[in-house]
């Protein structure tokens, strides 16, 4: 079986989920674990594999999408922290909970992040807004209380708008279509959200 055999058996799946088309992804809003997703693959495939699924998912990520932290990051993450702001996660990803958390302490190890929500725990897809109201409960705040940085513009701000959230879009981290939304704070790096907050 070659590693191309099982990317498309992948990716047939997928397609029948409707999971991955950039132009619907927002309304895929149940996630599908990892560890639903990796044993049917491999099983169905005669493939059996001496990791745990939490070992799968850091192996493939760490190969698929080694990850860093954006420019500027762990400064705004020293800025939010001097100034009593609380933070949090909140993420659409189909890997182990504590695989994602492994990963954002890894790359972030001074965050001081209160919880890191993963749809892979949680059922839920951004955008929807059971996913922002759980946050809020963990946190233990009201919605206009919290502002809300994100990265895509149907899963993240629309969630966010949804959710009574103010949202920031941070448009300084991947190469995602963009289309200008004069109503929407809109940022490409994290030294002009700084700025934008000192000026609130």
């Amino acid at each position: 079986m070659t590693a191309q055999q099982v990317q498309d058996k992948a990716e047939a799946i997928n397609r029948e989920f409707g999971r991955f088309d950039p132009a619907k992804r927002h309304l895929f809003q149940i996630e599908i674990p990892n560890t639903m997703f990796t044993p049917y693959l491999y099983e169905s495939l005669g493939i059996e594999i001496a990791l745990s699924n939490a070992e799968i998912d850091t192996v493939f990520w760490d190969a698929a999408a080694p990850g860093a932290p954006t420019e500027g990051i762990k400064d705004f993450l020293h800025y939010l922290k001097d100034k009593g702001i609380r933070t949090g996660v909140i993420s659409n990803i189909a890997y182990a909970p504590s695989v994602v958390a492994d990963r954002i302490n890894s790359l972030l190890p001074d965050n001081d992040f209160e919880f890191i929500i993963t749809s892979s725990n949680y059922i839920f897809r951004k955008p929807n807004k059971r996913l922002f109201n759980l946050a809020l409960e963990k946190a233990d705040l009201q919605a206009d209380e919290v502002w809300y940085i994100g990265d895509q513009y149907e899963c993240d701000i629309k969630g966010a708008l949804q959710a009574g959230l103010f949202p920031v879009w941070y448009i300084g981290a991947i190469d995602l279509p963009y289309t200008e939304d004069g109503s929407i704070l809109t940022v490409t790096d994290w030294k002009e959200l700084w700025r934008q907050m000192e000026e609130c």
